[in-house]
């Protein structure tokens, strides 16, 4: 069985390492290629860490990409001339950049997510369908916990869940984002969408989506244990965009929610 080689970027950081760890252990990947942004001696299972460029990723079939939304603009640039396809689990782009990744799918296929967990995105499936099924007189809030080393927030999968939402009320996520905490013991509900981020220890990542009338709250939740949860979806992603015309997908199109 022919093996999909693989580049992975920003593989220094955190999910490039686990990335690394879980590729060697299928025997549908080859690692062909390794980068960071700034010069690196060292290797990395034989292979020399590079920088991005057209040479770095010339051989391989897909680029997995876990880094921050500069790099990944640069990674999508090269991939669109090379004409490579690009796991994006990269977080915190701006609406513009957002805009930028769209005319990139128009070139090479582009799967990207905020979480490549099957649990997390069965969650946000299960919160569109909450926020359609309730009325405007329950109000949304958005709590999640993250590692003390991760630097944006609200999380990107907070910010799925909140396009869950406005999904559910067929509405546009930018037009309902509210107010965004960092650290806050409580929060308030909001016509809005609050969001509250804990930063703290070593947590994988939990996230909690309640609603309130004021005479019920309804919570979904998810907790992570393990990081092999994202190197395996991002992996598993990896092979189902082999056969994927260039377009915008995200792990729904991948788990067929319907």
């Amino acid at each position: 069985m022919k093996k999909t080689k693989l580049g992975i970027s920003g593989c220094l950081g955190r999910m490039g390492r686990q990335l690394i760890k879980s590729s060697k252990k299928s025997k549908d990947f080859k690692i062909v290629s390794v980068t960071e942004n700034i010069n690196q001696t060292k290797k990395i299972s034989g292979i020399k860490i590079q920088k991005n460029s057209i040479t770095t990723f010339k051989n391989v079939d897909v680029i997995i990409d876990f880094t921050v939304p500069r790099c990944t603009l640069e990674i999508l640039e090269i991939a669109s001339k090379l004409k490579k396809k690009v796991v994006i689990g990269t977080t915190g782009f701006t609406r513009s950049q957002e805009n930028q990744i769209k005319k990139y799918s128009k070139k090479i296929p582009i799967l990207k997510a905020g979480n490549m967990s099957l649990g997390v995105n069965l969650l946000m499936y299960l919160t569109e369908i909450a926020s359609k099924s309730l009325n405007e007189e329950y109000l949304s809030k958005i709590f999640e916990v993250h590692h003390k080393h991760k630097k944006d927030y609200p999380s990107g999968t907070a910010l799925m869940l909140g396009k869950g939402i406005a999904d559910g009320k067929n509405k546009n996520l930018y037009d309902l984002i509210g107010r965004k905490f960092l650290n806050k013991r409580s929060f308030p509900y909001g016509k809005k969408i609050n969001f509250n981020s804990i930063r703290k220890g070593e947590i994988i990542g939990e996230h909690e989506v309640k609603f309130s009338s004021g005479k019920e709250i309804i919570t979904l939740n998810h907790e992570a244990f393990d990081r092999a949860l994202y190197s395996d979806g991002a992996l598993t992603a990896s092979k189902w965009l082999m056969k994927k015309k260039p377009g915008l997908y995200s792990m729904r199109d991948l788990l067929n929610f319907s």
